[in-house]
């Protein structure tokens, strides 16, 4: 009997330990987990975080990550440099991020890789052919899985920055044009080979990692006379082979993974690329300021059909809210999962903004021509400071980007952005509009960038830049607080609160104006109530005569409608 008893605990441990969460898999046209269910990937990618960007960080000369090192390089050295970088990748991501991803709705990040983390380039490797291997990639990639694992979350590999550089886009792959580039070089290319090798033996078993992306963005003209960005080849050889040596390499240790194919021109020129060439691959595309219709993305739908492929939107975002609303609904309602781009950078339409500390802003000023040259200490202090803002505690975190994002697309409803509970007097920032897309929570002429389907010029919607992501213009006064501008005729902004009772208030707005004939309605429960006329040249911030309004017991709303443009609005006071 103990020995029966033994062998069923010794079962059961085995059975329970034995138990994991299983791979996904490309299943005809869907991505699907262990028990065949459709998986629709929602993401995030982290910029930023291996690879630095230029204009992720301000700089105003050539954004490849090696041109932004040999600036720091020359204030303080290469040591602090490198004191640098170790406390920028190790606060830029840590477990707190991903938890709150988990928190937010998201279910998998997409994590560019730089490969010199996990190997030397060809130039520094001191035997020719030989790769010599890193550990600070693995053991960043380790900790990250880790915590995605915690929270449920999938983990794509994407190698964001290829040895030599896969593309004339030099950003993107922090490549240096004088040096010989994927392309270009034999080496480079069985370097590539050799490190998704090492990948793929090190997380073969790892079903958090939901797949390879092999290439990202590929960016290269193979034909003469052609777009330098591969754009308009029909060929596109070369491409396709190396990811069919890369697939084949990654096959001959790892057969769980799915593998992430991208096309030339930035991932979406596909000509001679298909068909595909293994039975686990999705295909992806990148989607950056054209339309959200049907159109935008039928080629990729069509693809679909005829390969029977998975297709995924690896990559989007950098545009408003609305724009990521429309994009990520038109993504869900043809069954395609998505990865925005990024999380974090020093601007305001990601979810999460660095903030830019005061010395940084004097580097850059020098950086610029417009200061003097900082010393070593101050350029060290601002840059570690840079570093600490990385942290997630440390971000402003844009719960209106998160609110396009995740809840938008599946509701056309206005939600408040701040409690407004209305007892005696209450004052509401014009800047605190209700969450919501355009023509739901408020109205502008501008609402997002669509130059690449217009070929027109590229449109700021928010031309303050600032606070908040939607078309609504938000500036910063001389003291730095906020308003909005560039008030134009029909543009409305909309504004939930809750009153404790019902009866007769007032409500005034605090402006300033240039135009003698500038006037706003108000509409409180979609009823027309009262028109302000704001007075000529209102130099500073001026509370205007009150005006009576009815509000009803619990919620009401206030919309304030342009009838004529000439005037700045701060806040809004409604008082008992």
């Amino acid at each position: 009997m103990r020995n029966l008893k033994f062998a069923l605990f010794v079962f059961i441990l085995c059975g329970i330990s034995g138990f994991s969460q299983g791979f996904l898999k490309a299943e005809n046209t869907k991505i699907v987990d262990e028990k065949g269910e459709n998986v629709l990937l929602r993401g995030i990618g982290l910029g930023g975080y291996m690879l630095q960007e230029g204009y992720m960080l301000k700089v105003p000369f050539s954004g490849q990550q090696y041109v932004f090192k040999k600036h720091i390089e020359q204030l303080v050295g290469k040591e602090k440099t490198e004191t640098f970088y170790k406390a920028w990748r190790k606060n830029h991501m840590q477990k707190r991020d991903v938890d709150s991803l988990k928190k937010w709705g998201f279910n998998s990040i997409r994590l560019p890789l730089h490969y010199n983390l996990f190997t030397l380039s060809v130039e520094e490797e001191p035997i020719k052919g030989k790769n010599t291997w890193l550990e600070e990639g693995f053991q960043l990639t380790d900790s990250l899985l880790s915590w995605c694992k915690t929270n449920k979350m999938y983990l794509i590999l994407d190698m964001h920055a290829a040895p030599g550089g896969q593309g004339h886009d030099v950003n993107i792959s922090d490549r240096d044009p004088s040096k010989p580039s994927l392309w270009e070089s034999q080496a480079n290319q069985e370097k590539l080979i050799a490190l998704w090798q090492r990948i793929a033996q090190r997380y073969k078993e790892e079903p958090w990692i939901a797949a390879y992306d092999l290439i990202n963005e590929p960016n290269w003209t193979f034909e003469e006379g052609k777009n330098k960005n591969g754009i308009e080849d029909v060929e596109n050889k070369p491409l396709r082979q190396l990811l069919e040596k890369l697939t084949k390499a990654v096959r001959e240790i790892d057969k769980n993974h799915i593998v992430i194919i991208e096309g030339n021109g930035w991932g979406n020129n596909y000509k001679s690329i298909l068909p595909p060439w293994d039975d686990n691959m999705v295909l992806s595309f990148h989607k950056y300021w054209n339309y959200n219709d049907s159109a935008s993305i039928q080629q990729f739908l069509d693809y679909r059909k005829q390969y029977t492929i998975p297709v995924w939107l690896g990559e989007s975002g950098e545009n408003s809210n609305v724009w990521f609303r429309n994009a990520i609904a038109l993504m869900e309602k043809n069954n395609i999962g998505w990865c925005w781009w990024p999380l974090k950078k020093l601007g305001f339409n990601n979810p999460l903004e660095i903030k830019v500390n005061k010395a940084y802003q004097d580097l850059l000023d020098y950086w610029e021509g417009n200061a003097e040259k900082p010393s070593e200490q101050n350029a060290f202090e601002a840059l570690m400071q840079l570093a600490e803002n990385t942290k997630i505690e440390n971000c402003i975190v844009h719960y209106d980007v998160l609110d396009a994002m995740i809840r938008q697309p599946k509701s056309g409803r206005a939600i408040r952005f701040k409690t407004n509970s209305l007892k005696q007097d209450l004052i509401i920032q014009a800047t605190d509009y209700d969450l919501g897309t355009d023509g739901v929570a408020y109205h502008d002429t501008v609402s997002a960038n669509y130059h690449i389907s217009t070929g027109k010029e590229r449109q700021s919607w928010n031309l303050g830049r600032t606070y908040r992501n939607d078309g609504v213009d938000i500036f910063k006064d001389n003291k730095g607080l906020l308003y909005v501008g560039d008030l134009e005729r029909e543009e409305w902004l909309q504004y939930t609160l809750e009153a404790k009772e019902a009866g007769d208030y007032t409500i005034s707005l605090k402006v300033n104006s240039e135009n003698e004939s500038a006037q706003i309605s108000v509409l409180v429960n979609n009823l027309e109530t009262t028109i302000f006329k704001i007075l000529k040249n209102l130099k500073e911030w001026t509370w205007t005569q009150p005006h009576q309004i009815k509000l009803n017991s619990g919620k009401n709303t206030i919309r304030l409608q342009i009838k004529q443009e000439g005037f700045n609005l701060k806040s809004l006071k409604i008082s008992k």
